[in-house]
């Protein structure tokens, strides 16, 4: 499906950002969405690459006039969003493009471009979401149980997507998701998991 928009989501913690890396190596065909944010560039950030860095002034401006797909206060401060001209412009040139991001955005997107195939990418098993969650044992209590809270909220929003991918490993979601974007390898059939009348792979 060359000259599509692809949504990635799903609950905190089930890898999407591993997945969109994988691509982002093994795929250069597929046109991978950089977002934009008021925050400064951290050490090693590259504007255009990691994320377009502009200023408050310029963030309001690409709002009011629609240049954003999505976009969200993140704790309070900074801004981050999906600037719609270099995903347009990629579905425009016949690319397939990926934007790798959360629920409340993938929500806002549909607004605006509902013609997106919507994919949801979820663990294996509830207690592997809860192992990835609390296996670094940095949190407190309260914040564990406020992100498995979190994480039960995002896995019930499953049905609101077209297609459903289970993260059992890396190379084998992003084999999965690629399948879906630009065809499976030659000779091999599509998996069954990319019927969108299926919502469960």
């Amino acid at each position: 499906m060359p000259g599509r928009l692809f949504v990635l989501a799903g609950p905190t913690a089930v890898g999407k950002g591993t997945v969109a890396a994988g691509i982002r190596e093994q795929h250069p065909e597929v046109y991978l969405s950089v977002s934009a944010t008021t925050r400064p560039p951290r050490p090693g950030e590259v504007d255009g690459v990691h994320y377009h860095f502009v200023s408050v002034e310029e963030f309001d401006r690409l709002v009011e006039q629609g240049q954003m797909l999505e976009w969200a206060v993140v704790h309070g401060v900074h801004r981050y969003g999906t600037p719609r001209g270099p995903v347009q412009q990629a579905v425009d040139d016949d690319r397939p493009a990926l934007l790798e991001i959360d629920l409340q955005g993938a929500r806002q997107v549909r607004e605006t471009m509902p013609e997106a195939v919507f994919v949801f990418l979820k663990p294996p098993s509830w207690e592997e979401l809860v192992r990835r969650l609390v296996g670094r044992g940095t949190e407190t209590e309260e914040e564990r149980e406020r992100r498995l809270d979190t994480a039960r909220r995002e896995l019930a929003a499953e049905s609101e997507f077209d297609v459903t991918i289970v993260n059992r490993e890396v190379p084998q979601a992003v084999a999965e998701l690629v399948a879906l974007m630009v065809g499976p390898p030659d000779g091999e059939a599509s998996p069954h998991d990319f019927d969108p009348t299926n919502s469960e792979a």
